[in-house]
């Protein structure tokens, strides 16, 4: 997860947490330490590759749309699927994500319950109704 709010951190996490469903949720907080980790640089050297990306547009140090740029433009990271979660509502952010080929786009809910109710589908379709290709990283 590529997130900085503390805030949707915590409750994505409890939220994955409660849904029993085999998962390891590493979290990185802008931009840079995203593309640091997916390249496993620096202190992510030792990163296990992410099976799904859950990715916030609005992230300090490099945009999420940067970010997701350089995924889908990258052979070893572009089967990874990536799914926006973020607030903007704006339909050239939708249309600009889409173009970019993120594989969905959840808007965060104001509303805590919701919001609650979008995480859970999202780990319920992403963790068990589909098919993820895995890979070794480097390959």
């Amino acid at each position: 997860m590529v997130e900085d709010n503390a805030g949707d951190i915590r409750l994505i996490t409890e939220v994955f947490k409660d849904s029993e469903l085999p998962h390891h949720l590493n979290i990185v907080r802008n931009g840079v330490a995203a593309i640091d980790y997916l390249h496993r640089r620096g202190e992510y050297a030792a990163a296990p590759r992410p099976d799904i990306i859950l990715l916030d547009l609005n992230l300090p140090r490099k945009d999420g749309r940067e970010v997701l740029d350089e995924i889908k433009s990258d052979s070893r990271l572009q089967l990874i699927p990536t799914i926006v979660l973020t607030s903007s509502e704006a339909q050239q952010d939708i249309q600009r994500s889409y173009a970019l080929h993120a594989n969905c786009y959840i808007i965060k809910p104001i509303d805590l319950d919701e919001l609650i109710k979008k995480v859970q589908y999202i780990a319920a379709f992403w963790l068990t109704v589909i098919k993820l290709p895995h890979d070794e990283w480097g390959q």
